[in-house]
Formats: C-alpha cells, structure tokens, sequence
C-alpha cells in the first residue's frame, strides 16, 4: 500500500500543501488553532509520515548527531557511545553511527555522508595519527572538517585535533590527559617493583598511544628507574597478543637461564604496562597460554578500565577513564554552540573536567 503524501493530506484538511507542511514539518511560521488541528487529524486519519528531510529544512535541524568509532565492538568506544547517546536523548535528538577501522580516509567518508544528510553535529571518537601512510587521508578528512563548520555543523573530537583541520568556528576538541596520567601510573608501579618494565604501545605515530608512552616513561624517570623498552604492536587485542608470545618467550628463556632456584628460577620479573585495556587483556591471554601466570612470573597494568574488566582475573591495574562522560562532554559542547553560546570551542568542550584514576589491582602485587 502507497504511504500517503502531503498533497492528499492537505486536500483532506482544506488547505494549501505549504500549509499542511508548516504544521507537520515544525516550521515557525503556524497556521491557526483550528487549521492546525484540521491539519494534523488529516494526517493522523491518512496514517502519514512525515518527511524526516523536510522537517529538518522547515526548523533548519536535522536532529542528527553523527558518531564517528573505530570499532564499536571494542567496550572502549563503546562506553563513549552510550555516553553520546544519554546527551542526544536530552537533546531529543537520534545518532548515526559509523566504524572506520581508525582510517582518516574512511572517516572522512563518513564525514560526508553525515554533511549529506544534514546532521547537527559530529563527535569523532579514536586516536589521531601523525604516520606517513596516513598524510593524504588526514589532509582530505581535515578539508572534508573544515567545509563542514563552514556550513554551520558543529564537531567535537575526543582526544587530538584532527591533523590539519583549520575551522576557526564550530570546532572542539576534548582533550583527555593521556600523558599526565600514564605518567602517576608508572610512579605508583615503580615505588612497589623493583623489576625492569617493558611498555606495549601501538605504532608509532599513533597519538594516543605516543602519548601513554611518553607519559609512562617520564614517570618511571621521575621515580628515579631507567626507561622502559617499547614494544610496537596493532593497538588493539591481537597486537596485545602478540607482544604477549613475545614476552612470555623471554620469560621462559631467562627462567631457563637463571637456573633451578626454585620456581622461577630466580630470574627477573616484568611488569608489563599496554597502552590500553584491550591490549593488555590479549597479553596476559598470551601470557597464560604458554603456562605464566600473572602476577607470579609477570604484572601487568593496562589503560581506559573497560567495562570488561569487571570480569577479568586477577583483576587489571589501569586508569580509569570516565568514558560515558568523555561521550556526554563532546555532544554537549557542540549543542551548546547549536543553542547560540559563545566562546571558543575549547571552552565549550569543558576539558578540564576529564580527568582519570589510577587504579591498582591484583595483576600488579608482587608475587610473594
């Protein structure tokens, strides 16, 4: 069966179809009382839908945020999309989602696509990249950013500006202090292990991995402890895994080396610190299928404290990132800037309420 149009609707209720429109597509100019009730009992009587377009073009709002993830399979981006979602629904307003796989050119597909349907917003949430491979993509995500605020959208990138973009107006970054706080962490593990660290980040040029890096090496050189070696991986499960086999090799060789001093063998210990969560849930898995056990024959700490965690054991030392809040800030700022306040998009964004937590646990006691 046909849906009814806004013609027959009109027709019904005695009145022109611009009338019939600005009563059902919201727009500031309103009929009459009586004509608008005649108006809306036409439609409800025809069963008809209205045009979710037209509606936007008549309140010039779409009542679309666009929600850009990595992966939203990983609980990370997860938590910032429930986050996203609790602020749209105050606002009364519906999300699209898009999952790139980190790419700036697949992100930039997904930019268009939202500025194609009209979308109020954009929030971008996933680690920047400053690698070679990924110049033309930023160059062309940044140009595809920048046309965007230029026709009136509103974005909030969590994390790092997007490299490149230049929009003076309707652009926000939230920024969450990676560095500061994997810096407290490395402190708090070096005033309780007296063993080498080894860091598993994500490849180099990765920002937020670069940052988490940084940051934990310059708190193990506070606490007087020389740096960490840095082991480069995929930043997500499987680059977690892999760095784990890595290193349970090295474990097990140094076992074997140091001698039967009983178990263990007397040699020395890691503590193992993965840039995020998921990294560190794929090494102690590694770990644990070549028959180490975490903390016996190595600690490790992770970052982000996913929901997951919940039900890993031993439990997993990490920072607690407040990730549904990250989620609300970015959408807020940008609604806000929607709604007419002023100020820079920096201010909007409220970075300096993101804040973190080191959480120490069970994966980082020493062993007895």
């Amino acid at each position: 069966m046909a849906a009814s149009t806004l013609t027959e609707v009109a027709r019904l209720a005695g009145v022109s179809p611009a009338t019939a429109s600005r009563v059902l597509n919201g727009s500031a100019r309103k009929p009459g009382k009586d004509i608008a009730e005649r108006v809306r009992q036409a439609a409800e009587s025809l069963g008809y839908i209205p045009n979710a377009q037209a509606q936007g073009l008549a309140k010039s709002s779409s009542g679309l945020i666009g929600l850009i993830v990595h992966d939203i399979a990983d609980p990370y981006f997860a938590a910032i999309a429930r986050g996203v979602q609790e602020a749209a629904r105050e606002q009364r307003k519906m999300v699209l989602l898009a999952t790139t796989g980190g790419g700036p050119a697949e992100e930039k597909e997904a930019v268009a696509a939202f500025a194609a349907r009209r979308a109020d917003s954009i929030v971008i949430a996933g680690s920047r990249s400053s690698r070679d491979e990924d110049k033309d993509g930023n160059s062309e995500l940044a140009a595809e950013l920048d046309r965007y605020c230029r026709n009136g959208g509103q974005v909030a990138v969590v994390g790092h500006p997007v490299v490149g973009a230049t929009a003076p107006e309707g652009y926000h970054v939230v920024k969450v202090p990676n560095q500061e706080l994997a810096g407290r962490l490395a402190t708090e593990l070096a005033g309780s292990w007296d063993g080498d660290f080894v860091i598993v980040g994500g490849p180099e040029g990765l920002l937020t991995s670069d940052d988490r890096v940084r940051g934990f090496q310059e708190g193990l050189e506070r606490a007087g402890r020389r740096p960490a070696e840095v082991l480069r991986s995929a930043f997500n499960r499987s680059g977690g895994y892999d760095a784990g086999l890595e290193l349970a090799a090295r474990i097990k060789a140094a076992r074997t080396n140091a001698g039967p001093s009983g178990e263990g063998g007397g040699a020395p210990k890691l503590c193992i610190f993965a840039v995020n969560d998921v990294m560190a849930i794929g090494a102690a898995a590694a770990l644990r299928s070549e028959g180490l056990r975490i903390p016996r024959d190595a600690a490790i700490a992770g970052f982000d404290d996913i929901e997951t965690l919940r039900d890993f054991r031993p439990a997993l030392s990490t920072v607690r990132l407040p990730l549904e809040d990250i989620g609300r800030v970015a959408t807020r700022a940008t609604q806000r800037r929607l709604a007419g306040d002023d100020g820079d998009g920096a201010d909007d964004a409220s970075p300096g309420d993101i804040t973190g937590e080191v959480t120490l646990r069970r994966s980082t006691e020493a062993a007895a």
